[in-house]
């Protein structure tokens, strides 16, 4: 639940388990970052933070109060479409220790604000069909059929521990009078800030040089990355030698979205991340070639020269957002970050023989110290055995987890939209376009959450997108049929 809460009530409110001053606790833990220090020491450090980083900010410093400017998501990217601030509040715990919250707001590409605003509640029970929880009007395709999951599952409650904050600056503050800051709690960005600040603290406190407070690619916040919002339950699950599974449902902007900012939340923190794309493997060459280019007009034109985007039923895998994807991974590539990616797809196979194939081409591009993140159609990452037409069939997921030690597979889930994907019509024709996508709200935040055991249907847990939206094809076809 949301809560309007005011500057002095912040400074000098009630507080929430403080966090050991040990070793950093993963994002998961959700412990808050405290300084044993007090807060007139800390926050002349915060300012320097966020100024050597080149931030643009107003403040308050009597009340411990900055607010940056607003900085582009993928900022030089030629895609970012998302822009983030922060809102700096200094709090006192007591006369030798503080905490620094830090709220990001974010405006999305029509300039709305982007809020958390409900506690989650989902519940494994979709079934496959017209007008069912979590999947497209107008029958999915057969690639993208789900299997019920037996009513016995407990359902899924999953609270992000994360606070949503809605800060309210009092009228008369010097730069910032009468504004109302809504945003969440980044803690993940909090933590980032005091394993800078502290260094900087003990230093003084031994009478030495305090190092230099310079921004570094691989940091979240940094002024060369903006990474957005955490996802929450990410970090702990994206370790070297993992391959996260992603089933997606073709044809949205915010599975694509999420593969972005899940790999370079990742890839900042030091991690390195191969992502694999359902495309086909005679796009190898000419993504590898894009992803390691300057981005230029003609480096565009070359990748969407391929036949690929140009399929006369386009299902959602060329769609604008997965292009907007390769321009932000090869971006990311471009700011320092390890980012690989490679495409894994035999569409010219069928059945089993497909599933086996790609199977093969993602386990020729794995290497153990790095986190590996796939995405394709929802019934491939399945580690267990049998689809509604085939008891017997053998996904590409259940094909690795016999393979690789670490083996992770989610299912979508996501809040009602819409989605571009292609359907047989009441005529049994083929037919691509934006249709109506029913899902169940668990509020705007992604997450990441996985089950006590596995699914039956051979999911470990599922990732959440929040509302969907329809990417029409990033190049419209000429063709007769109908879209």
């Amino acid at each position: 639940m949301r809560a309007a809460i005011f500057i002095p009530v912040l400074l000098v409110g009630g507080l929430v388990g403080c966090a050991s001053m040990g070793v950093r606790p993963p994002l998961v833990n959700q412990e808050e970052a405290a300084y044993a220090y007090p807060l007139e020491e800390v926050w002349p450090v915060v300012q320097a933070w966020y100024r050597e980083r080149g931030f643009q900010s107003r403040e308050d410093a009597a009340r411990f109060v900055l607010q940056t400017e607003w900085r582009e998501e993928f900022a030089g990217s030629k895609v970012a479409g998302y822009w983030h601030r922060y809102t700096v509040v200094g709090k006192r715990v007591g006369p030798s220790r503080s905490k620094v919250w830090v709220i990001r707001a974010s405006r999305g590409p029509e300039q709305a604000p982007i809020h958390d605003v409900k506690q989650p509640e989902w519940t494994v029970d979709r079934l496959p069909g017209p007008a069912r929880d979590g999947l497209p009007t107008g029958g999915p395709r057969v690639e993208e059929y789900d299997v019920r999951v037996p009513d016995a599952e407990a359902p899924l409650r999953f609270v992000p521990p994360e606070a949503v904050t809605n800060l309210t600056l009092p009228v008369g503050e010097p730069g910032v009078a009468g504004e109302s800051a809504h945003g969440t709690r980044d803690l993940s960005l909090e933590w980032v800030l005091r394993d800078q600040v502290v260094p900087v603290l003990e230093a003084r406190t031994q009478g030495q040089t305090a190092p230099v407070l310079a921004a570094t690619k691989q940091e979240p916040g940094g002024s060369s990355i903006e990474c957005g919002l955490p996802i929450l339950g990410l970090a702990d699950k994206a370790q070297r030698g993992t391959v996260m599974l992603l089933g997606e449902m073709h044809g949205t902007q915010e599975v694509p979205r999420f593969v972005a900012l899940g790999t370079c939340q990742v890839a900042s923190s030091g991690t390195p991340v191969t992502v694999g794309l359902e495309m086909p493997v005679e796009n190898q060459e000419r993504v590898r070639r894009f992803i390691a280019s300057a981005g230029t007009e003609q480096d565009h034109a070359l990748l969407m020269e391929s036949p690929f985007w140009r399929s006369p039923y386009p299902d959602g895998r060329g769609s604008e957002a997965v292009a907007h994807l390769l321009e932000q991974l090869r971006w990311l590539r471009a700011q320092g970050l390890d980012v690989r990616v490679f495409v894994f797809d035999h569409p010219e196979l069928q059945g089993e023989a497909r599933e086996a194939a790609m199977a093969w081409s993602i386990l020729s591009e794995l290497a153990p110290e790095r986190f590996a993140l796939v995405v394709t159609g929802n019934i491939h990452p399945r580690i267990n055995p049998g689809v509604p037409w085939d008891l017997g069939y053998r996904p590409m997921g259940y094909l690795l987890s016999r393979k690789l030690p670490s083996v992770l597979s989610l299912d979508v889930a996501f809040d009602s939209g819409t989605a571009w994907i292609c359907a047989v019509d009441e005529k049994k024709a083929l037919e691509c376009g934006v249709q109506e996508a029913k899902g169940r709200d668990n509020g705007d935040r992604s997450f990441v959450f996985t089950f006590d055991k596995p699914s039956e249907s051979g999911y470990h847990g599922i990732f959440y997108v929040g509302p969907v939206s329809a990417s029409p094809p990033a190049v419209r076809p000429a063709s007769p049929h109908p879209m």
